[in-house]
């Protein structure tokens, strides 16, 4: 027998013992919520409630593993819970057995994002929509539009205006495609993920036979992360526990930072609505993080109007309060995190206990220039290194062809990305290119337009006007080269292909603002290359290396549900966190304090906040909003060596407080407004 109230705070204990019902677990971060949903099953069973009995709907596959292993060793034996795991998991074993109610065969495919896009390609032709002839989005692009759609049980028309408002003249075409896209998978009996989570629904709201089936089953439904689900999981859970009536879902409202992947926060926010029996548990017990950090953390949450009122509070001893740095620019910024990680490390923390976390993959660059003069490896959480990033090398393509017309490698790239240009295209090209590099300059490269195909010639003359505006620069400055490719025909190409294309854009105007400091092209571009060379051999060798020796950069979303001793949140800039985007937003900018909320929430022992005063495209910047949010005596504002601070003040010009600041950077920042 399992002594609960031993292995429980009373938290804990309540939601495991008085959890029948129509149950909502407010779970603060670091309060042991996997503890508590982990043990309610291993009470459950030990009732006697058969496995079989029991659904366990988590967001990832790994979250299920972990959890029937702690089952496991809870009661001392093997379990086997059969229906534990994602929804998508749950709904594929459901539509594999009734799939022909709808339509589908048993035996139907599942489509991952490659196989989505392909089958996209396919759509645009049969609808005769001609890419090479006209502005519309890619594969990639419609399929992140059609699913934000059916996630949110919203039209193509409302996911456009909310998602992607540039193609919002074009939304019947996209609808068409949708449709047509919808058709050729019944054809193919396939579906994609999506119609795992939507054909469930439809199954257990059209067929009643099937629906009691499988809510008499399920005496209890437990959900993990519900603040997370999107409206067709939310509605997949009701009618699930529609039977027994004993649902009991685990979340925190103050982390529901997925909107933009069709995550819906009226699901936890709403829940009493929706079930007016509901009893609700808090677990506030933090035992993460320093009384210190969750002072911070309890005052940003606190500015929200839509949420639960919580209040962390940690077990943990006292320590240090977090600090607050400025810095001249984002160079300096860099320098002092790369030296404060080297402290730390000397003084006993090991890099994989440490962490440095960014609104946007952008904020990094700087940083990982720093982090790789100095030697100190990392891993990169929520997307791929600065310099390997796909844009970051198209636009490095069209610098080296300046400096060097014959790189054919970069012939290669920057003629393949050209709508109506193959392989087969770009090496017609390439190879005319050495009978025109022998006669006397300038080359005028026109005519070679004339050695492809009708729609190549339509690919070919995008790339001249960007090739025009490359020629066109005077001063054919790293900085300026880039801001010319940025400002061309590439832009389109971006936005048509990525569905993320104003992040990379971002991307792009911090690789120009990093060039500032290289005058000679060459030079610039033997850099970014000697870069992406130390990246990949550190990748390479990061898959034989022992993963103990490295740190952390990361987004904050991908950093959710992790934990570090010691975390570095940069850029916490006026402008840059919160976005400007989500900002003009509707719930964006709380939103965006929920974000930051995740970021302090992951730090167990020192936490640093730090931003640049010099704005990356010029001018300057304050503090972030979400700091001067903050009562600034939870912080400490003090200069590391070699360093700026920013401390609390009333005497703000513009926002940036000049008596808090250290006197050279004073100086700096008066000679600036006297320009």
């Amino acid at each position: 027998m399992i002594d609960w109230e031993q292995a429980l705070n009373p938290e804990q204990l309540a939601v495991v013992q008085n959890g029948d019902g129509h149950c909502l677990v407010l779970a603060g971060a670091g309060s042991g919520k996997t503890r508590a949903i982990t043990y309610r099953v291993g009470y459950l069973l030990e009732k006697g409630v058969a496995p079989e009995n029991i659904l366990l709907v988590t967001f990832t596959n790994k979250a299920a593993r972990e959890m029937i292993s702690r089952v496991e060793f809870l009661i001392g034996s093997e379990v086997r819970l059969p229906w534990s795991g994602t929804f998508h998991h749950v709904g594929y074993r459901i539509l594999k057995k009734y799939a022909s109610l709808f339509g589908y065969k048993n035996t139907f495919s599942i489509l991952d994002a490659e196989d989505s896009t392909d089958l996209l390609k396919f759509c645009l032709k049969q609808e005769g929509i001609d890419r090479a002839a006209r502005r519309f989005p890619s594969p990639k692009v419609l399929q992140a539009i059609i699913s934000y759609a059916r996630n949110a049980k919203t039209t193509i028309e409302d996911a456009l205006d909310s998602q992607h408002p540039q193609w919002r003249e074009i939304a019947e075409q996209i609808r068409h495609v949708g449709l047509e896209y919808q058709k050729r998978k019944k054809e193919a009996n396939a579906m994609d993920f999506d119609d795992l989570l939507v054909n469930t629904q439809l199954l257990l709201t059209e067929s009643e036979r099937v629906r009691q089936k499988f809510s008499q089953q399920f005496q209890y439904v437990l959900v993990d992360e519900y603040q997370d689900t999107n409206k067709i999981q939310a509605s997949i859970i009701k009618l699930f526990s529609s039977h027994h009536h004993n649902l009991l879902v685990v979340g925190d409202d103050a982390q529901s930072i997925y909107s933009f992947r069709a995550a819906e926060i009226k699901n936890i926010l709403d829940f009493e609505k929706e079930y007016p029996d509901t009893k609700v548990f808090r677990l506030e017990t933090n035992y993460r993080s320093t009384p210190e950090i969750l002072a911070v953390a309890n005052e940003v949450i606190a500015n929200n109007d839509n949420q639960y009122k919580k209040e962390l509070k940690s077990v943990v001893g006292a320590c240090v309060r977090p600090e607050v740095q400025a810095f001249t620019d984002a160079q300096e910024e860099a320098e002092f995190i790369a030296a404060r990680i080297l402290e730390r490390c000397d003084e006993g923390v090991a890099l994989p206990d440490m962490a440095v976390l960014f609104r946007a993959a952008h904020h990094s660059q700087a940083l990982e220039v720093e982090l790789t003069k100095r030697g100190i490896p990392y891993d990169y959480r929520g997307g791929v290194r600065f310099f390997e990033r796909a844009h970051v090398k198209d636009v490095l393509a069209y610098l080296r062809l300046i400096n060097n017309i014959e790189d054919a490698v970069a012939w290669s790239r920057v003629l393949n990305m050209q709508v109506g240009i193959g392989p087969a295209g770009a090496e017609t090209i390439t190879l005319s290119l050495n009978h025109l590099i022998t006669l006397s300059p300038p080359i005028d490269l026109r005519p070679l337009g004339s050695l492809l195909s009708p729609r190549g010639q339509v690919g070919w003359n995008d790339f001249l006007q960007v090739w025009s505006r490359l020629e066109g620069v005077d001063e054919k400055t790293p900085s300026e080269l880039i801001r010319a490719v940025i400002e061309s025909k590439y832009q389109e190409y971006l936005e048509a292909e990525y569905p993320d294309y104003r992040e990379r854009l971002q991307d792009l105007e911090q690789l120009a603002v990093i060039s500032l400091r290289e005058t000679d092209l060459n030079q610039f571009l033997a850099t970014a290359s000697l870069q992406e060379s130390y990246s990949a051999r550190q990748a390479q060798a990061g898959e034989v290396a022992d993963n103990k020796e490295r740190m952390v950069l990361s987004t904050i979303h991908q950093a959710k549900g992790l934990e570090w001793e010691a975390v570095f949140v940069l850029n916490m800039s006026a402008g840059q966190f919160p976005s400007e985007r989500a900002v003009r937003e509707a719930n964006g900018l709380e939103e965006e304090r929920r974000l930051f909320y995740v970021a302090i929430t992951r730090a167990k022992k020192h936490l640093y906040f730090s931003y640049p005063l010099m704005a990356s495209f010029g001018g300057l910047q304050g503090p972030s909003m979400l700091l001067d949010e903050i009562d600034q005596r939870l912080f400490d504002h003090h200069a590391a060596e070699g360093g700026t601070v920013f401390a609390s003040s009333d005497d703000k010009i513009d926002g940036i407080t000049y008596e808090a600041i250290d006197r050279p950077v004073r100086s700096f920042l008066k000679d600036l407004d006297e320009l």
